[in-house]
């Protein structure tokens, strides 16, 4: 049964005396199957689930191994064992029209278990089949017949041509809306176009004013530097940038006046000098960005693009001789599509570690056994981070009977938030079995164990005390028994909390020595043209900053600082300054030109005008 369409469901209603035959039957098996194939298609898609290698025992033959996918029908496919086959025994063999071939399989159902009919009223249908098993076939067709997956089209990335060429096409995307104080990368693709054979160079700045680049600047340098690609090849160059804690509810990231060249060959080809990418800041997590797109497709879109019966196992190279066709090679990486199943994700998380570096670790170690993971934290936006709040166990050894009044102490624990104000607190950890549910359940107690009289079997009643070394970044905890013990080690929880700072709280209004100036404090440029005034921070940390204009009708400023001249020339004052502290403030200047007149000059040592914005410039 190859049924295409699963839905609208349709089930049978029962009642009393109803009559069934077995076209009910068959609805009531359909209705079942065709709503388990619809979820596994919308929560799994198509794909391999586990299993299915494929390699070449010789020549002319196969092996494929067990395993389970998926159609993109939603329909199981099970192969139990590794099967065999000889190439030129598969289907589509003597269809092949060259050496570049896919092999795929699919679901297939064949009638099973011969029976004699009782319907003697048709005499040709004397035997019956009594089961359908539900198995599967292997099958070769050329490469060049795979349909093209067409993706839809999303507004999920917003993007910006860098150069577009009768050869190449350099494209600028980023996601069109972004997370405040969350990380995001900016992709640069390069697409060749044609056949030719032609190298690109292409050299070029995008400001980026309401991120924080790896260095802690605000542009990014694309620097492409003599590609040579086939015709629909493509190379990517990612740029990974902090989104700032802004009140700015959109930004741009505009293509730096000036900074743009481009060379096919050496040479110089014509590239955009106006580029602009809009991006959209939101206090939405990342994850919930994406959930949202992706849950936004209806059915009617899901549906678009067609769905194949079938899934490719592996790409395999032939080669012809007067007889045959020999296996010359299998690639089954490239062929594969997985499905990412949940029972998959502890282990998939256990080896994603080896490619994923926390952010915000201690790089000294620590002198816990635990694991990592135990040490650092989510932050309240669900990212790993610097961590605020972190826990782990620790174990104080006793030693072997132990007496009321005695003090052990712990060894020194890193608690991986740094160093300064730490707040540490520790909680006796033992195990207790609860009759209601049969097993043993893991307990703590915070403060005094001596409340809990009921537990006074399993809980040793110690007071303790914490010395937090806040310039090494880690803790030691004693205990003072108050009663004997027999017990060998004392296991604690500890949860460790890090204090911000008095600059955090605004306690402190020292600015001395505090200062911040433009990147680039004067600039030449055209009316209605645009250009981002950077920020550097000298003696104090990044913070969020206000822009201004000193005077109305000077053009405009956006809140992420992003200048927009007027259409009239002159020169023009942005006030900068510190949103937190207005005090610490700085000034820029436009000089804005109109093409056509005479450029206005303005040299090292000219007296300038007392009504002229520039004399207010700090020598």
């Amino acid at each position: 049964m190859n049924n295409t369409q699963l839905y609208p469901f349709e089930r049978n209603r029962y009642y009393p005396k109803k009559r069934l035959s077995s076209a009910d039957y068959t609805v009531e098996q359909d209705y079942f199957n065709n709503k388990r194939r619809f979820l596994n298609g919308l929560m799994y898609g198509s794909g391999i689930v586990c299993g299915l290698g494929v390699f070449s025992l010789d020549d002319l033959s196969l092996l494929v191994e067990s395993g389970v996918a998926i159609d993109g029908l939603g329909r199981e496919i099970v192969v139990e064992s590794s099967d065999v086959k000889k190439l030129s025994a598969l289907p589509g063999f003597d269809k092949l029209k060259s050496g570049d071939v896919s092999l795929c399989l699919r679901y297939k159902e064949e009638p099973v278990h011969k029976v004699y009919s009782v319907d003697q009223a048709n005499s040709d249908q004397e035997f019956q089949y009594n089961r359908i098993r539900e198995s599967y076939e292997l099958f070769v067709m050329d490469s060049e017949d795979i349909p093209v997956i067409y993706e839809l089209d999303t507004e999920f990335l917003t993007s910006g041509n860098l150069v577009v060429s009768d050869n190449y096409t350099v494209t600028c995307f980023i996601p069109t809306v972004v997370s405040r104080g969350r990380l995001v990368k900016a992709r640069v693709v390069v697409k060749k176009t044609s056949d030719e054979d032609v190298r690109l160079t292409y050299h070029g700045i995008l400001q980026v004013p309401v991120f924080a680049t790896e260095d802690g600047g605000n542009e990014i340098l694309i620097d492409i530097n003599d590609v040579s690609l086939n015709d629909g090849e493509t190379v990517t160059y990612d740029y990974w940038m902090q989104v700032q804690n802004t009140a700015a509810v959109e930004s741009n990231i505009i293509l730096k006046t000036g900074s743009a060249s481009g060379y096919e060959n050496d040479k110089a080809i014509p590239v955009p000098t106006n580029v602009t990418i809009k991006v959209l800041l939101s206090s939405t997590s990342p994850r919930e960005l994406v959930n949202r797109e992706i849950g936004r497709l209806n059915l009617e879109m899901k549906n678009i693009g067609g769905q194949e019966d079938y899934i490719r196992l592996a790409d395999l190279k032939l080669v012809r001789t007067d007889s045959a066709y020999i296996i010359e090679s299998v690639n089954d990486f490239s062929a594969k599509h997985y499905i990412c199943a949940p029972v998959q994700d502890m282990q998939r998380a256990e080896y994603m570690e080896y490619f994923v570096r926390e952010m915000g670790l201690n790089d000294g170690g620590t002198s816990s056994t635990k694991s990592p993971s135990e040490h650092y934290t989510l932050n309240t936006d669900g990212v790993l981070g610097a961590a605020e709040i972190a826990t782990g166990t620790l174990e104080i050894p006793l030693g072997e009977n132990a007496r009321k009044g005695e003090i052990c102490y712990s060894s020194e624990i890193m608690h991986g938030l740094g160093k300064g104000n730490v707040y540490v607190e520790v909680g006796y950890e033992y195990l207790k079995e609860d009759e209601a549910i049969g097993a043993n359940t893991k307990n703590t107690i915070y403060g005094n164990p001596g409340i809990f009289s009921s537990d006074q079997r399993t809980v040793v009643n110690a007071e303790t005390a914490i010395k937090v070394l806040n310039d090494k970044g880690s803790f030691i905890v004693g205990a003072r028994l108050l009663e004997n013990v027999d017990y060998l080690v004392l296991t604690y929880r500890w949860v460790a909390i890090k204090f911000p700072n008095g600059n955090d709280l605004g306690l402190i209004d020292d600015y001395e020595g505090k200062s911040i100036s433009p990147e680039t404090p004067t600039v030449r440029m055209g009316t209605r043209e645009t250009h981002y005034f950077g920020v550097r921070f000298n003696n104090m940390n990044k913070c969020s900053i206000t822009y201004e204009m000193t005077e109305s009708g000077t053009g405009e400023v956006s809140a992420d600082g992003v200048y927009t001249a007027p259409g009239k020339p002159g020169v023009y004052e942005i006030r900068i300054y510190c949103t937190d502290m207005p005090v610490i403030c700085t000034y820029a200047y436009a000089i804005v030109e109109k093409k056509g007149y005479e450029e206005l000059e303005v040299k090292e040592g000219d007296p300038v005008p007392e009504n002229n914005p520039l004399s207010r410039i700090i020598k």
